[in-house]
């Protein structure tokens, strides 16, 4: 199907009263999209919004920055949380938990194997040499994605100053995250006030680009927002938050490794405010100093591991509940311990995500006419663009550099790679990435396979600086 193709319904195919687009048709979008998650948020959200917003055109690109800027105020992974939210807008309810759930799956499951093979096999070759390839193909998707987002949201020089200032706020001088989307909303607000252009080159720009989307971008959704819907949801998402852990408690005891990976990861998914990185230092500090659970060094593989997986970055929590629950098992064998130490920290982590965006989407899409409101997260989008860049510069001078170290004088507080570590290995297949993206135009995924490919074979002739 085209750009410009209409919706094709079979004749006995009745479409759910709220779907705008056939729901086995969506389950497929997303099931394709949920493999090609790599790069953490900001390659989810590159491929999310080719997928969507330029190839199928689904959804209009101001909708979608709409509820990208309403997902990074929120707790938890932003990018998982933009499909719920999208989903919802497409099919629903349904549609929201179907996007949502896909988006992690493929993430659990090739951790899963990931993390079996890690502790049954040791450090393999093939497997270090496959993650020695996949992490610099990552560094150019992200690469993209900056790219991608930036091109399409920053239409105004205000706009622009806006990503520059968060990028440097977060990159240079180690400013909170919270802060900084708090002072973008403030100086989004400001800028439409004093400048009113930016606010309708950014709307012109969302509104004249490519084919009219499904859902257009002034079109209100018109879901239910009140009080008894607010209380139902909540009743409902607690309780299947909470179930499995109370469960876990009455079944092994109080103070049971489960238990206490379930209560410490539930309190994680209230703060992760910035993403995976901005709660990983803390994550890492209580679970190697603090439990125990596993070593330094592991912690370092796990996050390897995960930064390589698709789906969320904050997926490495699996990882650490595995290894935990795998060395203190109780009353468990070993394998049966970590597998319910992993899946019980997953869904205690992502469950949220699912509740915050049933709870919030129909309050924000009736904001959506509040100039105010839409002016704030004009600003929030802008800043967007420099958090990604700066994902951006994080995952490249740690994958393309073996030493990076901090420097803290005065107000900077940078992190500069060693340039005598560079891998030259890593640096080359990363050129390679990003010719096959940025000039040849190549998927994500057969950039992906390519670049597994040379890892390989350079970890295998034991080429230096893999």
């Amino acid at each position: 199907m085209t750009a410009a193709d209409p919706i094709r319904r079979p004749p006995d195919e009745t479409p759910h009263r709220r779907d705008l687009i056939p729901f086995r048709q969506a389950l497929r979008a997303w099931f394709a999209i949920s493999w090609q998650t790599f790069g953490g948020p900001a390659g989810q959200i590159a491929v999310m919004q080719r997928t969507l917003v330029e190839e199928k055109r689904w959804i209009g690109q101001q909708r979608f920055n709409h509820a990208l800027s309403y997902c990074m105020l929120l707790p938890g992974p932003e990018a998982q949380q933009l499909a719920i939210y999208t989903g919802w807008l497409l099919n629903g309810t349904r549609g929201g938990l179907a996007a949502g759930t896909l988006f992690v799956l493929p993430g659990v499951l090739t951790l899963l194997a990931l993390s079996v093979l890690y502790v049954g096999w040791g450090e393999m070759t093939w497997v270090t040499g496959l993650l020695a390839g996949l992490a610099p193909a990552v560094t150019a998707i992200v690469a993209q994605a900056v790219w991608r987002v930036g091109r399409r949201s920053l239409t105004h020089p205000g706009h622009i100053a806006l990503a520059c200032a968060a990028f440097a706020a977060l990159a240079v001088f180690g400013v909170p995250f919270p802060v900084v989307i708090a002072a973008a909303a403030a100086a989004g607000w400001l800028l439409a006030r004093y400048v009113p252009r930016s606010a309708e080159a950014a709307g012109h720009a969302a509104a004249s680009d490519g084919a009219p989307p499904v859902i257009a971008d002034e079109e209100l959704h018109h879901a239910p927002a009140g009080w008894r819907r607010a209380g139902r949801i909540l009743v409902v998402g607690l309780v299947l938050w909470g179930l499995p852990l109370a469960a876990v408690a009455v079944l092994t005891g109080t103070g049971s490794v489960f238990t206490t990976q379930g209560l410490f990861f539930s309190g994680t998914a209230l703060i992760t405010f910035g993403g995976a990185y901005a709660v990983l230092a803390f994550v890492a500090q209580q679970a190697v100093q603090t439990y125990g659970w596993l070593g330094p060094g592991e912690m370092v593989r796990g996050l390897a591991l995960a930064e390589t997986t698709p789906g969320p970055l904050i997926m490495v929590v699996q990882f650490v509940a595995f290894l935990g629950a795998y060395n203190n098992p109780g009353s468990l064998s070993p394998w049966a311990a970590a597998f319910l130490g992993a899946l019980l920290t997953t869904w205690v982590t992502f469950v949220p995500c699912f509740l915050f965006i049933f709870l919030g989407a129909p309050h924000i899409e009736r904001l959506r006419g509040n100039r105010t409101l839409s002016a704030a997260l004009a600003g929030v989008t802008a800043a967007v663009v420099g958090v990604i860049a700066n994902l951006a510069l994080y995952f490249a001078t740690h994958t393309l550099f073996t030493d990076v170290e901090p420097l803290t004088t005065g107000p900077l507080d940078l992190h500069l790679p060693d340039l005598t570590t560079v891998r030259s290995t890593s640096l080359g297949i990363a050129v390679v990435a990003a010719v096959l993206i940025f000039r040849l135009r190549w998927s994500v995924l057969r950039t992906l396979g390519v670049c597994a490919a040379l890892g390989l074979v350079a970890a295998l002739a034991d080429l230096p600086g893999t």
